[in-house]
């Protein structure tokens, strides 16, 4: 059997242990995410970010200007603009002019979108617990615990060097 090549297989034993887990960490992400996106493009003929586009408006109902979903999703407002005209021309979400800007639009999700999304979701959630059966409940708090305190750790980090 072949081993898969990845970002882990460039870590030695020689690398600090640090090095190893953090390329661990990023072969796992890039292995569920490339998962997602296959079958979001096999199932639904879409793509990852224009799932988490519609994700950004399935959770802010009242729509968001297109500049707040640029910034949730880190991209550039090309990028956002591009997957907007998509979905608009797909009658997936509706734009219109933002009170008191008229040069600022709000995109909501259409009926059909808010449709569309639900079943995407569904079929999304049901990946993603697949992907971490390899893992009890037990160690799936356990490592969503270690993340979290990881996240913390770093963001106080980010904060003290922006002093």
């Amino acid at each position: 059997m072949l081993e898969r090549v990845d970002t882990e297989s460039r870590a030695t034993h020689d690398d600090h242990l640090s090095v190893r887990v953090w390329l661990r960490l990023l072969a796992c992400t890039n292995l569920v995410e490339g998962r997602v996106a296959s079958r979001l493009r096999d199932d639904f003929d879409t793509t990852l970010p224009r799932f988490d586009f519609l994700s950004q408006l399935e959770r802010n109902p009242a729509g968001l200007r297109m500049t707040e979903i640029s910034k949730r999703m880190m991209v550039t407002g090309g990028n956002v603009t591009r997957i907007a005209d998509q979905l608009l021309d797909e009658g997936l979400i509706t734009r219109s002019v933002a009170p008191g800007d008229r040069r600022a639009s709000i995109v909501k999700l259409s009926a059909a979108g808010r449709r569309s999304f639900a079943d995407m979701a569904r079929q999304h959630e049901g990946w993603i617990v697949a992907m971490f059966a390899g893992l009890d409940e037990q160690e799936r708090g356990r490592l969503y615990a270690l993340l979290a305190k990881l996240k913390r750790h770093l963001n106080a980090v980010e904060s003290e060097s922006a002093r």
